[in-house]
């Protein structure tokens, strides 16, 4: 059989309900437990709590690798490829072994506080929908932004001045855009706005001791979409990408260039699913919190 492609998610759809069926599996209390003593609070009374902001950046990276790795650690899958979407990269390093969860973890918080740190004042993201590259790259050009993430041919996330990102959204509209919305985030992930971070992430990941990933899983780079195989680029890439636009699309092209009859959104959410749909046969992409139980998803992933 087959192995699967498993997607770990990146900021954006963290819910009060998003550990679902992990949240009393034995097997990934570990990970809930590392977690805690990074939040402060056990993240899954965290998520519940009304009012809690699930969204900051430091707060968000760790509750996005905190549930790709309780996913991971209860389904223990021996194969698979994996891709991972922004701070979802990070977290399918973890799923493949070349950190243990509480580094992962640990990671992620410093990945966040990096980001906070090389942020420049006054900078965001916005997401634009159905316009070519031909008609957007001027636009991009004339307001001062850049490609933060392709996530299709006409779905790219920009990032830029708040300003020159308000206007940019206004004329891609009238260009004929579908959609072209400014996203809640104060960092502009994956642009040159944020070259300062580089660097100390690459340092505190050689510094946190990788191995080699686990035998079995391919793990795809966020960057191009292509296999790690070179632990130490893999390292560089995966800094770098703080800095650097992430092509998703190229992403979902090499897990269906894998071969892989089956596609598991480890969440949280389902926005990896739904982009991935389309590559794949009816079915055949799921995310887990669609599932109530554990049983449920390994009798899927072996059908």
């Amino acid at each position: 059989m087959t192995p699967p492609a498993f997607l770990c998610a990146g900021q954006g759809g963290q819910h009060p309900a998003m550990f679902g069926a992990l949240a009393q599996l034995s097997e990934a209390e570990p990970v809930f437990a590392a977690a805690a003593s990074l939040l402060g609070e056990d993240p899954r009374s965290l998520v519940a709590r009304p009012g809690a902001d699930l969204f900051s950046g430091r707060v968000a990276q760790i509750l996005c690798c905190t549930q790709a790795l309780a996913g991971w650690a209860a389904l223990a899958p021996g194969r698979g490829v994996l891709a991972g979407y922004s701070i979802g990269e990070l977290a399918a390093w973890g799923c493949a072994g070349i950190f243990d969860a509480p580094t992962t973890l640990r990671l992620a918080a410093t990945r966040a506080t990096l980001m906070q740190e090389a942020a420049p004042p006054g900078h965001g993201l916005a997401a634009i929908l159905g316009l070519d590259r031909a008609r957007l790259d001027p636009l991009l050009t004339a307001h001062g932004a850049v490609i933060a993430i392709v996530n299709a041919a006409d779905h790219v996330v920009v990032g830029g001045a708040d300003e020159g990102l308000a206007a940019l959204c206004d004329a891609a509209l009238a260009q004929g855009a579908g959609r072209a919305v400014r996203l809640p985030v104060a960092v502009p992930a994956h642009t040159r706005f944020l070259q300062d971070a580089v660097a100390p992430f690459a340092a505190a990941l050689r510094a946190a001791g990788p191995r080699p990933p686990r035998p079995g899983l391919r793990l795809l780079g966020g960057l191009d979409g292509r296999p790690v195989f070179d632990l130490d680029a893999g390292i560089d890439a995966l800094a770098r990408q703080l800095a650097a636009p992430i092509n998703w699309a190229a992403c979902l092209d090499g897990c269906a260039a894998s071969g892989a009859t089956r596609v598991l959104e480890l969440g949280p959410g389902r926005a990896l699913a739904h982009m991935a749909a389309p590559l794949f046969p009816a079915g055949a992409v799921r995310a887990l919190e669609e599932f109530r139980s554990l049983a449920g998803i390994n009798a899927w992933l072996a059908g």
